[in-house]
């Protein structure tokens, strides 16, 4: 696929994945329904293999290889939860794997993706290009690159999580998600319009990386000149993708912004209440529940927890 995915691709990656991908819970809390004033349906992404929603688009992204592609093997860049999803999918389908990845990624995620028998190649993100790095490597191996959320097929995967979403009971007045480079919620938006259109959308993303925000506001695709360091280390993307916006930025009602700190609030919340461990990241959209900003009319209410690969020393900061 070279244009913009649809609903129609959507529904392909359905296929392609019965059978591989966890069709995740949906977890209830009575003590946050209270808090928020609300009743809220957690979409618990966390359960899924490898503790992350990218395994889906990954999935797909490779499944849908000929055969002499897949002999060739991917490459992928990633800080983890994507690098986890292609190891993942890479080791399922029997093809070789090499992933890109920061040198301060999490230590849970680079063991995660050893696990598999991925290969990994470190930079330095303040330093080096991990695209290019990656595209040497497909360039020199005659690879495939997998990206993160830029690709129709990862979209299209993402967006089984809405099909999922929308046969579910009752019918939700909206649903939160996370905000990195806008993969998920492009494919949970393609899946909705179809099969949910009330549904509103919301989005979350780390303060220092309001890039949907900003680009929602001022109707133009921003990009951030920002290295800010924040735990939300998935959810980091200075720029939303180009073919993530174009679906987005018609599909999104709001963004919000979270703090660091926040989302350390919203991990204990969610390992108190829900009995899930979260990601910094993974727990961007529950934090902004907890914070209140859906607008009064909203009753019903979907949030996905997308990630919950953390280092112990990130929980327990948390949970103290």
């Amino acid at each position: 696929m070279s244009q913009l995915p649809t609903y129609a691709d959507v529904a392909d990656a359905v296929k392609r994945l019965d059978g591989h991908a966890v069709k995740t819970p949906l977890l209830r809390s009575d003590a946050i329904d209270k808090r928020v004033g609300k009743q809220v349906w957690f979409k618990a992404e966390c359960l899924q293999k490898k503790n992350a929603f990218k395994y889906r688009g990954a999935f797909n992204r490779l499944s849908a290889m000929n055969e002499r592609e897949r002999g060739r093997g991917v490459v992928a860049y990633s800080s983890g939860n994507h690098a986890q999803g292609v190891s993942c999918a890479a080791k399922e389908l029997g093809m070789d794997a090499i992933i890109v990845m920061p040198t301060d990624a999490p230590k849970v995620k680079v063991a995660g993706v050893l696990a598999d028998g991925a290969t990994i190649v470190t930079y330095d993100r303040l330093t080096e290009s991990r695209e290019e790095i990656a595209a040497d490597i497909a360039k020199r191996d005659g690879r495939t690159i997998v990206p993160s959320y830029d690709d129709p097929f990862i979209i299209a995967g993402q967006g089984t999580i809405g099909v999922e979403l929308s046969k579910a009971e009752p019918k939700f007045d909206a649903m939160i998600t996370c905000l990195g480079g806008g993969g998920m919620c492009a494919g949970i938006s393609l899946a909705m319009a179809e099969l949910s259109p009330n549904t509103l959308i919301f989005g979350a993303e780390p303060t220092a990386y309001n890039d949907h925000q900003l680009s929602l506001r001022t109707g133009k695709r921003v990009k951030l000149d920002t290295r800010t360091p924040t735990l939300c280390e998935a959810i980091m993307t200075p720029q939303p993708g180009e073919l993530t916006w174009p679906i987005n930025s018609k599909s999104l009602r709001d963004v919000y912004t979270v703090s660091d700190e926040a989302c350390l609030h919203a991990m204990k919340t969610a390992y108190e209440e829900l009995g899930v461990t979260l990601e910094p990241g993974g727990a961007a959209a529950i934090a902004a529940l907890l914070e209140k900003n859906l607008p009064d009319e909203i009753k019903t209410v979907a949030v996905i927890l997308s990630g919950g690969n953390v280092d112990p020393e990130i929980l327990e900061r948390a949970l103290s």
